[in-house]
C-alpha cells in the first residue's frame, strides 16, 4: 500500500481552514500594544500586536482604516477587532484587523489631540496670520445648518444690533459623515464672493461626536486658506474645536459670534450724537472767537485811520530805503577793499611778477659775483706777484748772473757731490749765457771738519 503525501500548500490550506472555522478566532477583540508600525503607499497598515510574552503579526487594509479618527503609533495601547487567518505565501498566521480603538482614552479625543499637534506644527494657529474682523461690515456670511437654533440666534442678533448689514446664509450639514466636506465646501464657496466682509462658521451645542465635523482637517484647512476673516462659533463656551484654534476669532456661542461680527447700532448712534454735539460746541467756539477777532480788526487803528497808516508806512519805507542804501554803500566799499587786497595779493603771486623779481635778483647776484671775482682775481694776482718775486730771489738764473754755475753729468743729472763723478768724466757746466763741456782732471774731496 502506497503512502499518500501532502503538499505544503495542502497543509497550509488545512490550517487556514481550521483557523477560519474556529468561532473563538473570528471576530474577536484583542487588547495589545502596537510595534513595528508601517503604512503602505496604498493605504494598508502593517504592524505587530504584542504583550509581555507574545507577538502577533497584523494587517489593517485601507478599506477598514479609512474611518479611523486617530493615527496609530508605536507603543500605543489599542483594542482591535478582527479575524485570525493564514497568509499562505509565507505560511504565516496573522490577525486581520477590522476595527481599532485606543485603549484607556477616547479615540475621538486622541484624534483631536493628534490633529491639533499636527496643525500647530504646520502654523495653522499662529497669531501672526490672524486677520482682523472689520469694525463695520456691510456683508456677513453664515456657514451653519439652516434649521438649527444657531442660525436663528445669529441672524436675530445681527438684525437687532446692526440691521444695515447684509446676511448671506450658506446652508451646510453640521453633523454626520458628510458634515466636514459640506462645511469646507461652503467656506470655499463664500471666498468666491468678493463683497463678503466677515464669515461666521459654527453650530449649536452638542456632544463631542456631534461637533466632530469642526475637528476635521479639511475644515481647518478651508478656514486657514480663507482670505475672509472667520469667526468660529461652535457649541457652548466649554466646547473647544480645531476650528476655534484655526479661525481668526473664537466666539463662545453663535450669539457671541454675531455680537463680535457687527457693532451695536444704538451705541453707534449714541457715539455719533455725542460727536455731533461736540462738533457743534467746537464750531460755536470757533465762530465766537472769529467774531471777536473781526470786531477787534474793525476797531483797529488801520481801519479807522487808513491814510495815516499809509503815510506811516511810506515814512518807514523811506527810512528802510535809506538804511538799505547805506548798508549797500558800506558793503560795497568793504567788498571793494577786500577785492583790492586780494588783487594785490594776486599780483604778488602772479608768475610774471615773480619772473621780474627773479630777474632783478639774478642781475644783483651777477653784479655781486663779478665784483667778488674781480676782488678774488686782484688778490690772487698780488699773491702771484709776491710768489714770483720770492721765486726770482731763489732762482738759479739770478745766482748765475752773480758768477755762479751748475754742474751736470753727461746724463744731465745735477752734480751735488763728488761721489757722483770720477776722474776723466765728461761733465757740463751751466753758466749765465750757455753750456760748457768739461773733463774732470782731478777730484779733491773735503773732510768732515772742512764741511
Amino acid at each position: 500500500m502506497s503512502q499518500q503525501f501532502l503538499s505544503v500548500t495542502d497543509v497550509t490550506q488545512q490550517i487556514k481552514k481550521l483557523l477560519e472555522t474556529s468561532a473563538r478566532l473570528q471576530n474577536v477583540w484583542i487588547q495589545a500594544e502596537i510595534s513595528n508600525f508601517k503604512r503602505h503607499s496604498r493605504g494598508h497598515m502593517y504592524f505587530t500586536l504584542k504583550d509581555d510574552n507574545s507577538r502577533l503579526q497584523s494587517v489593517m487594509f485601507a478599506g477598514s482604516n479609512k474611518s479611523l479618527k486617530f493615527q496609530p503609533e508605536n507603543g500605543m495601547s489599542v483594542l482591535v477587532r478582527g479575524d485570525i487567518s493564514v497568509y499562505e505565501p509565507f505560511g504565516q498566521y496573522q490577525f486581520y484587523v477590522k476595527e481599532m480603538q485606543p485603549d484607556g482614552i477616547g479615540h475621538l479625543y486622541m484624534a483631536f489631540e493628534q490633529l491639533k499637534k499636527k496643525l500647530s506644527m504646520a502654523g495653522y494657529f499662529e497669531d501672526s496670520i490672524k486677520k482682523k474682523i472689520p469694525r463695520v461690515p456691510s456683508h456677513i456670511g453664515v456657514v451653519t445648518s439652516p434649521t438649527g437654533a444657531a442660525v436663528r440666534d445669529i441672524i436675530t442678533t445681527i438684525r437687532r444690533r446692526y440691521p444695515l448689514a447684509k446676511v448671506t446664509l450658506f446652508p451646510v450639514l453640521v453633523q454626520g459623515p458628510q458634515a466636514a466636506a459640506s462645511v469646507s465646501k461652503a467656506i470655499y464657496q463664500a471666498n468666491g464672493i468678493t463683497s463678503l466682509d466677515t464669515l461666521i462658521v459654527g453650530r449649536g451645542g452638542g456632544s463631542l461626536e456631534e461637533l466632530w465635523a469642526f475637528n476635521e482637517e479639511i475644515v481647518a484647512t478651508a478656514i486657514y486658506k480663507s482670505h475672509i476673516p472667520i469667526i468660529s462659533a461652535v457649541g457652548h463656551e466649554t466646547d473647544i474645536t480645531i476650528s476655534d484654534f484655526t479661525a481668526d476669532v473664537r466666539a463662545a456661542t453663535p450669539t457671541a459670534a454675531a455680537e463680535l461680527a457687527v457693532p451695536d447700532i444704538q451705541e453707534m448712534r449714541a457715539f455719533v450724537s455725542e460727536r455731533h454735539a461736540r462738533l457743534l460746541r467746537v464750531m460755536s467756539q470757533h465762530a465766537s472767537q472769529a467774531k471777536e477777532r473781526l470786531h477787534r480788526l474793525e476797531n483797529s487803528y488801520a481801519f479807522k485811520y487808513p491814510q495815516k497808516l499809509i503815510e506811516e508806512k511810506e515814512q518807514q519805507l523811506d527810512m528802510m530805503h535809506d538804511r538799505l542804501k547805506r548798508s549797500l554803500e558800506i558793503s560795497t566799499k568793504e567788498k571793494s577793499n577786500t577785492l583790492k587786497m586780494w588783487d594785490d595779493r594776486l599780483k604778488n603771486v602772479h608768475p610774471q611778477t615773480k619772473i621780474i623779481k627773479a630777474e632783478e635778483n639774478l642781475l644783483q647776484y651777477k653784479k655781486g659775483l663779478e665784483k667778488s671775482m674781480a676782488q678774488l682775481l686782484q688778490r690772487n694776482q698780488q699773491k702771484l706777484e709776491m710768489q714770483m718775486s720770492k721765486l726770482d730771489l731763489l732762482s738759479p738764473m739770478n745766482l748765475m748772473k752773480k758768477g755762479y754755475s751748475l754742474a751736470y753729468t753727461s746724463e744731465n743729472s745735477l752734480i751735488k757731490s763728488t761721489e757722483q763723478i770720477h776722474e776723466g768724466a765728461q761733465i757740463k757746466l751751466r753758466v749765465k749765457d750757455g753750456m760748457l763741456d768739461c773733463e774732470v782732471k782731478d777730484i779733491t774731496r773735503m773732510t768732515e771738519e772742512e764741511k
